[in-house]
């Protein structure tokens, strides 16, 4: 009976590896198909300056720079049912009732260490439906960023096939004697 369920979970695994868009790996943001937009316009913002505060710019762009909250925009419209869509849009709301309430300004306005309290407090939070938005967030945060060209090229080195051929390679040849056949 276990290796039914091995197997039955095995399947279910490959076809959630099938279904996943191709754009989702190694993507830029002028890879990202095009399409009708999630969000308007102020709040694809918000959840720009929301990604950006999850992994910031430093040495390396910031996920707002690659593009990440496109990228998180177009998992939730074609791979999410519509239950993750409208949480995305209401946890953005909420985001931004919750720095008015906190802090009397909106989230943009908020300085890195007032958005970092505010996204923590979320995450903390008793309220299912904002723990829910910033643990969908936060993870597709991520996942967008090291799936990215820039990241995939520059900071990781991936590598679409590992190993190398190296054709034209000198082979030296090992002294196979012994230190006893030497000294006779």
């Amino acid at each position: 009976m276990e290796r039914r369920n091995a197997l039955k979970s095995l399947a279910i695994a490959m076809g959630g590896l099938v279904s996943l868009p191709s754009w989702a790996t190694h993507w830029s943001p002028t890879t990202l198909p095009t399409g009708q937009n999630l969000l308007s316009p102020k709040a694809d913002a918000l959840l720009a300056e929301v990604v950006e505060t999850i992994i910031p710019a430093t040495d390396t762009p910031g996920a707002k720079a690659l593009g990440v909250h496109t990228f998180i925009q177009k998992i939730v419209t074609d791979c999410l049912e519509p239950s993750a869509q409208e949480g995305l849009t209401k946890g953005l709301t909420a985001v931004d009732a919750l720095a008015q309430k906190t802090y009397s300004k909106p989230f943009t306005a908020l300085d890195a260490s007032q958005r970092s309290d505010l996204l923590k407090g979320m995450s903390q939070s008793t309220e299912a439906g904002q723990k829910d938005f910033f643990s969908m967030v936060k993870g597709m945060t991520i996942r967008g960023y090291m799936t990215s060209e820039y990241v995939m090229n520059n900071i990781t080195r991936y590598q679409m096939i590992p190993g190398f051929y190296h054709g034209c390679v000198p082979v030296v040849a090992k002294n196979t004697t012994s230190k006893n056949q030497q000294n006779k």
